[in-house]
């Protein structure tokens, strides 16, 4: 095999590139993983994660030459001293905000999968049905019993703790054992499920921090500083988890700094060839050959690179026959939820910093509840004491002041909405071919933003917050909504969907491109809907079942 020739090439290196690659090279495949970004070490590249707060340069707020850098970022909550380098130069990688939007990407080997959230759930039929119910957008073409096998997969290996529920509407998976809710969440919860007459759950988040070692991965250390990499292996990123597996192998090879710039198509067998891509260091052009390519590259990131392939034959780039590419945006709400004081716990405690918090189960929309929008909506949160630097305003100077800072201060419980938002052809992303990036190559203007759905529903969030907060015992509670730009919630999807017809989408059931059937697309670009959890489980699901799905078509001689 040339050097520059593999069975499978795989763009980008985040939570599905890694799965990718961990799958296609445990079948046998030669592939090739191509990062934008620069190489990122496990352990070796994690600098801040082992010093004491007081060890920071500027104790943990970024520097002017960083947000200068990071314009996007510098307006996000992102903007903390360690972590400022993990996120991509907006610089030398611009973009246009037709409507305002904040987009947050790492350019590195491990993508977003060093920084994101980890919370792990399972769809339902209940969200693989809802715009066919709703007579929304496209159905999709896949239900849960296609995916669940997958979701197990992905489950046993990436390490999920979690508490089983019994919900129909938020399946429960492979789990590793729970963390505990602290006594003030126990407390509040239990007021919730009386309340409510059992309707309402609070549990513990499903998240994916082990809470048991496994082979090769130490067990979660509840330092809560997951985002500046572990050191322990505690959490999944591609770094802990798939990286290592692939490289095992044998089969695999990485190259860092590579921009791919398009899928090579050939007319003549209707397939692609390979990828182009320019070398971000020396900005010179190389091409590699596959059977297969995955794009894995994030939701917009992987639409822009088919926008810039094939335009000699579909003039809006490869995939977009259907006239859907680039469209369809979606992400989830933040930003808005309540947060009150707790009387009564002041002799309790907890032990270490749980990398976690709690869960509200969707309940709107669902079981005979109907409101005056369509979908539903989770939140996220966790009660916690007071800072332990509050400030007294009786107690300014002295001894007693001094004193007063050593104990914690008064319980408090916040929580926040994540709800869907719905795909909308109008919420899209095209090139902006008037504007440049750092290496010539055009930008992407994104053209997206909440519509009277979303509004709807962002009032509920914030009425339903607090009146749940009161009816947990929560007292002195105040409301918030912050107002949402699409990217806020670091989910964003839909922009090369699945589905079952090619005249209204852009990718097939097993997430191959109509328009070339040996690429594959299953990153968040592959969404048709966007449910109210977290998306991330079900990228590397969707991963696995695809890459699983090519490997048998390339034996059977049909790739």
């Amino acid at each position: 095999m040339a050097d520059n020739t593999f069975d499978a090439i795989v763009v980008g290196s985040g939570i599905s590139g890694g799965w990718a690659a961990k799958e296609l090279t445990e079948k046998g495949l030669k592939v090739l993983m191509l990062e934008r970004g620069r190489n990122f070490e496990h352990v070796k590249d994690y600098q801040s994660a082992n010093k004491n707060p007081w060890d920071f340069d500027h104790h943990g707020k970024p520097t002017q030459a960083q947000l200068k850098q990071h314009p996007i970022i510098a307006r996000t909550w992102g903007k903390v001293e360690p972590i400022m380098d993990y996120w991509a130069n907006d610089v030398d990688a611009p973009y246009t905000e037709v409507k305002p939007f904040k987009w947050w990407r790492a350019y590195q080997l491990g993508g977003r999968s060093i920084l994101w959230g980890r919370q792990s759930y399972r769809w339902s039929d209940i969200d693989f049905d809802a715009n066919a119910k709703d007579g929304w957008a496209i159905d999709w073409p896949i239900r849960y019993k296609d995916i669940e096998p997958w979701y197990n997969h992905v489950e046993e290996f990436i390490g999920v703790s979690g508490s089983k529920e019994g919900l129909a509407h938020l399946p429960d998976g492979h789990f590793l054992p729970p963390m505990d809710m602290n006594s003030v969440e126990k407390d509040v919860a239990a007021r919730i499920k009386q309340q409510y007459k059992g309707q309402r759950h609070m549990i513990i988040g499903r998240v994916a921090n082990l809470t048991e070692a496994i082979p090769g991965r130490t067990k979660c250390q509840f330092r809560n500083r997951c985002w500046e990499g572990c050191p322990f292996g505690g959490y999944f990123s591609t770094q802990s988890s798939t990286l290592p597996a692939a490289l095992k192998t044998g089969n695999l090879t990485v190259r860092p700094w590579s921009i791919v710039t398009k899928v090579i198509y050939d007319k003549n067998t209707k397939k692609a060839k390979g990828v182009e891509i320019l070398d971000a260091e020396n900005n010179k052009t190389y091409e590699y050959y596959s059977k297969i390519v995955f794009l894995n590259a994030s939701a917009l990131n992987s639409a822009w690179v088919l926008m810039n392939s094939a335009t000699d034959v579909w003039p809006d780039g490869l995939g977009s026959s259907s006239g859907e590419l680039g469209h369809n945006i979606m992400d989830h709400h933040y930003n808005v939820g309540a947060a009150g004081e707790i009387e009564g716990f002041e002799d309790k405690y907890y032990y270490g910093r749980r990398a976690n918090g709690i869960y509200i189960v969707r309940f709107a929309n669902l079981l005979g509840d109907k409101r005056d929008y369509l979908r539903g909506f989770g939140y996220q949160g966790a009660g916690s004491r007071g800072s332990w630097s509050r400030e007294v305003a009786e107690l300014n100077v002295g001894a007693t002041f001094k004193e007063a800072l050593t104990e914690p201060g008064h319980w408090s419980m916040g929580i926040t909405g994540f709800g869907e938002l719905l795909p909308y052809h109008d919420n899209k992303i095209t090139l902006d071919k008037t504007k440049k990036d750092k290496w010539g190559l055009p930008v992407l203007a994104m053209d997206a933003a909440l519509k009277e759905n979303e509004l709807k529903m962002r009032k509920d969030i914030v009425a339903e917050a607090q009146a749940m907060l009161a009816a947990g015992g929560v007292k002195n509670i105040v409301t918030h909504d912050n107002g949402h730009q699409i990217g806020d919630g670091i989910h964003e999807m839909g922009t090369a969907r699945m589905g079952k017809d090619p005249k209204t989408s852009v990718l097939n059931e097993h997430n191959q491109v109509w328009d070339a059937q040996n690429v594959f697309v299953t990153d968040g670009a592959c969404m048709v809907s966007s449910s109210c959890v977290n998306p991330s489980l079900t990228y590397m699901a969707l991963t696995a079942r695809a890459a699983n799905y090519a490997v048998e078509e390339l034996k059977k001689g049909n790739l």
